[in-house]
């Protein structure tokens, strides 16, 4: 079947936390009973080359970041001992730690406006404040004040891409191209060949 114009590819990674709390099956059928293609499947133990590479931040996200980071402590009665750029690079250094803890499962799926229905499961990066029936509101309570109190990342099970763009250049970082499977689903011919007579809509 020729790729339909709408089809795209989004990077998943389970976390450590999500594969810990044997989540990965209920996971991974949230994305299945949607309509995604599982393309690509592994676990691996990330290395922090491939978790520097993936979260590829400029100094002005640093910056940023840091700044939210410096305000939160502030308000928890923190002591301030550096600049805001030095607590942004530590939100990178903490997810590191955090993704080289234990196994992680990536994925690649594809689909219909893939990144957007991924990030719709998914939910919003805080799940305290994700929202009701996303993965992260339904599995996890975490919260961006309790990981800061804590000096660690926000354990909030998956990471997913927030582009497609984004999402072709992160599948590179985890997959050689030969990894990924390039086969029709049941649910790619009900989404594109109306008819089921092989012929794409």
């Amino acid at each position: 079947m020729k790729k339909h114009p709408h089809q795209e590819r989004s990077l998943v990674l389970l976390k450590p936390d999500a594969v810990q709390r044997s989540l990965v099956g209920e996971i991974t059928k949230r994305f299945e009973q949607t309509g995604l293609k599982i393309s690509a499947m592994k676990m691996m133990v990330a290395t922090e080359d491939q978790l520097l590479s993936h979260y590829n931040k400029s100094d002005d996200w640093y910056e940023r970041k840091g700044k939210g980071v410096v305000e939160e402590l502030k308000s928890q009665g923190k002591e301030i001992d550096r600049e805001p750029i030095e607590y942004g690079k530590d939100i990178i250094r903490t997810i590191v730690t955090y993704m080289t803890a234990a196994p992680v499962v990536a994925l690649v799926l594809e689909g219909n406006k893939a990144v957007s229905v991924v990030t719709k499961i998914v939910g919003s990066t805080e799940p305290a404040t994700s929202d009701i029936g996303t993965i992260r509101s339904d599995y996890t309570l975490d919260s961006y004040s309790h990981a800061t109190y804590e000096n660690r990342a926000v354990r909030n099970l998956v990471h997913q891409s927030e582009s497609p763009e984004e999402a072709e250049r992160e599948i590179k970082i985890w997959f050689n191209e030969s990894e990924i499977m390039k086969y029709v689903t049941a649910q790619e011919r009900i989404l594109y060949d109306v008819n089921f007579d092989g012929i794409p809509e």
